[in-house]
């Protein structure tokens, strides 16, 4: 009798790969398994632009350092305006995300990278970034790193970097303010015959800024927050917001011996590469907190999980002084009640780590 057909071959993969070489499948998973895992840190990200909804809190891989870094152990995080700007996507050019949100930090340096000479593991450090600030780690140029005083905490320098930097150069290069002469902030009076006016708002009342100065004033533009208005990016409320900004005429600014001028750190630094300058701005503002001439009001400090409450207590215009983040801080523990909202976010994690985390205040 003729034998009946074989059953089709259970023969393991290396086997059957022996002439077409299918046992390489195998070894990659091997490998993969034999790799270790990817060590992750935990980071404030923004998902998408719109409300605070949009930003989690999430476990991201530890930077790699490049040629020319220096990567920081994170221990303070600052936030200011261009971080609502950002969250809303109402800036020039705006990053893609998912991205780390965050423009400054204080911490210690962990590593160097190549032909780096100025800083060593151990320093005590702030920082610029052009984004991913508001993380554990953050890998950045030491072009836009700067040490710090042994007596400075590590909140007082998150605390210094965007504010003073921008306030030192608004006055002193730009506006060249001197004895005898008299400032405005935008805003914050109201006066007439001023040597200077500083304006954060951007907004429709530029030219009476304007009409206050004295002969051979300054009118400096700083910001633009007046673009931050709801929760969410509209189109029509940016729309309208940049309709009402007043039209400068060049030539009556000149009949009448007065200046407009603006300043961005952000573009100076990043688009601009003006790394020596500010360098030397920020030398000098850390002389001056050696002297104790200057020191850093600080409003509030958030762990990462409560960076909704530190947002929104800036958007409202709450704070007095610099709303913080620090990475080592525990949330606030939050109770269900009237004015309570919590939300939860879906975390990306590392491998084998669980997947949810919470962020608070949105």
């Amino acid at each position: 009798m003729p034998e009946k057909d074989a059953a089709p071959s259970e023969t393991p993969a290396a086997e059957a790969g022996a002439e077409g070489g299918a046992a390489k499948p195998e070894v990659k998973e091997e490998a993969a398994a034999a790799a270790p895992p990817q060590k992750t840190m935990k980071s404030v990200v923004l998902t998408g632009f719109g409300s605070m909804k949009m930003i989690k809190v999430q476990q991201k891989p530890e930077p790699k350092l490049a040629d020319g870094e220096v990567l920081i152990r994170v221990k303070a995080c600052g936030m200011s305006f261009p971080d609502l700007m950002v969250r809303q996507g109402v800036i020039d050019n705006p990053p893609k995300t998912p991205l780390i949100l965050g423009f400054e930090c204080a911490g210690e340096v962990e590593a160097v990278g190549e032909n780096v000479t100025d800083f060593s593991v151990g320093d005590r450090v702030i920082a610029l970034t052009d984004f991913k600030a508001w993380a554990e780690l953050v890998s950045v140029s030491a072009n836009t790193v700067y040490k710090i005083p042994d007596n400075m905490s590590f909140h007082d320098g998150a605390a210094l970097l965007m504010n003073y930097i921008t306030a030192y150069v608004l006055l002193f290069d730009l506006a060249n303010l001197r004895k005898g002469q008299s400032l405005l902030i935008h805003s914050a009076a109201g006066g007439v015959g001023v040597d200077i006016v500083l304006d954060c708002l951007c907004g429709e009342d530029t030219n009476r800024g304007i009409s206050i100065l004295k002969p051979m004033g300054k009118y400096l533009l700083y910001g633009s927050s007046n673009i931050v208005t709801g929760e969410t990016k509209s189109f029509f409320s940016f729309a309208k917001s940049w309709w009402q900004v007043d039209k400068v005429n060049p030539i009556k600014l000149s009949d009448d011996n007065k200046c407009v001028g603006g300043f961005q750190l952000r573009r100076l630094l990043f688009r601009q590469s003006q790394y020596g300058y500010v360098r030397n701005v920020v030398d000098s503002l850390l002389d001056l907190y050696r002297q104790g001439k200057i020191h850093p009001t600080i409003d509030s400090v958030w762990a990462f999980e409560d960076v909704g409450e530190g947002m929104q207590k800036l958007h409202d215009r709450k704070n007095i002084g610099k709303i913080l983040l620090d990475p080592s801080k525990e949330p606030v523990p939050k109770t269900q009640g009237k004015g309570c909202e919590q939300a939860e976010a879906n975390v990306e994690n590392g491998p084998g780590e669980k997947s949810e985390s919470a962020v608070n205040g949105e």
